[in-house]
């Protein structure tokens, strides 16, 4: 019997982000509680508040400065992304929160940043704050050691979108396709 709602929890929510990337306009009640409020350091200087994103646009991702290939590979995408929408994308800002504080520290993630697109603010969390935050946004993180003495983080590859209101819009998978990245953000740019 466990097995089934399992089952069901999971068919639930992999509806609910089918619906979501869909770009199907309307609202979900599951989403209601998608989020957490935030006041974080920021490389841009002092602490960004959540509560001053609304209003315009924006995206999260979650990731690192010692990432091998999904987060510098995002980070790039979104980049070229941003260059293609041109002034329609001005306004919009990608939050990149680090999952390791530890070692990104502000300069650290203001350096990594430097290679990508100036509307991508780095944002870094405490380690008390990290937690939170990342169960307010449904995303997954974990230390894994490597062979060499150090550590690597795994962790949810996916960009999230949130609308003028602050409230979750869809999302963008890592290597989606690049029409595909440019449509989702004309949606939400749009306030679709």
């Amino acid at each position: 019997m466990a097995i089934l709602g399992m089952v069901a929890l999971v068919a639930s929510i992999l509806g609910l982000v089918f619906w979501q990337n869909s770009g199907t306009p309307g609202h979900s009640p599951a989403l209601a509680n998608f989020g957490v409020p935030f006041k974080l350091a920021t490389t841009k200087g002092g602490e960004l508040d959540s509560q001053t994103l609304k209003g315009k646009p924006y995206g999260i991702f979650f990731g690192f400065a010692h990432c091998p290939e999904v987060c510098p590979t995002t980070l790039f995408e979104m980049s070229a992304a941003l260059k293609e929408l041109g002034d329609d994308a001005k306004d919009f800002r990608l939050l990149f929160i680090t999952i390791d504080p530890e070692r990104d520290t502000l300069p650290v993630i203001k350096d990594y940043l430097a290679n990508f697109d100036p509307r991508i603010e780095g944002l870094v969390p405490t380690l008390e704050q990290l937690p939170i935050i990342a169960k307010g946004f449904h995303i997954y993180y974990k230390k894994e050691p490597t062979s060499d003495g150090s550590y690597t983080m795994d962790h949810t590859a996916t960009l999230l979108l949130m609308n003028r209101k602050g409230e979750f819009a869809r999302t963008i998978s890592f290597e989606e396709g690049r029409a595909t990245r440019v449509a989702k953000l004309k949606l939400l740019l749009a306030d679709q």
